[in-house]
């Protein structure tokens, strides 16, 4: 079964969307099988780092888990959105992860997550990231986007929905 697409929800102009911009399809991810909440940044890191040769992927692990450790990023419904400012990258990179199976992320609805959105920001790059987290935070927060994204099996059902987000 796919993921049902949805129409582009985006105010900005065709072309100029935020999210697909810094979206690729092999930072895309679905059925990934974890076992705990570190592991689970560990492959958000992966996925960030992995197509990144200036990226050093225990580096991007540790700005992860150092914002976590301020406060969980689960925003509820299943969803969280593990973010952080890196030096050394020119734009945002965001990656997507579908689990196979949900898990506790101490998220502030006390609800385990199934959807992750990873995102990494070049260190000065204040309002795109407060733009990108608004966004992603904005779809996430409507019933019907939460449901085409945990119907997706396929890693590229999963990517043409995250570019349709905005």
């Amino acid at each position: 079964m796919n993921c049902p697409t949805t129409a582009n929800q985006s105010s900005a102009p065709e072309g100029d969307s935020l999210l697909s911009r810094f979206v690729a399809p092999e930072r895309v991810a679905v059925n990934v099988q974890v076992s705990s909440k570190k592991r689970l940044l560990e492959e958000v890191a992966d996925l960030l780092s992995s197509y990144s040769p200036d990226l050093d992927r225990d580096t991007v692990f540790q700005i992860l888990n150092e914002r976590e450790r301020l406060g969980s990023t689960g925003i509820g419904e299943g969803f969280a959105i593990p973010h952080g400012r890196i030096n050394g990258i020119e734009e945002p990179i965001i990656c997507a992860i579908l689990l196979n199976h949900s898990l506790d992320f101490d998220s502030i609805d006390n609800q385990p997550v199934r959807c992750v959105v990873g995102l990494l920001v070049p260190a000065d790059a204040n309002q795109t990231h407060l733009q990108i987290l608004a966004r992603l935070a904005g779809a996430f927060s409507k019933p019907e986007v939460r449901k085409k994204i945990m119907e997706c099996q396929s890693k590229d059902d999963y990517f043409d929905l995250i570019n349709q987000l905005d």
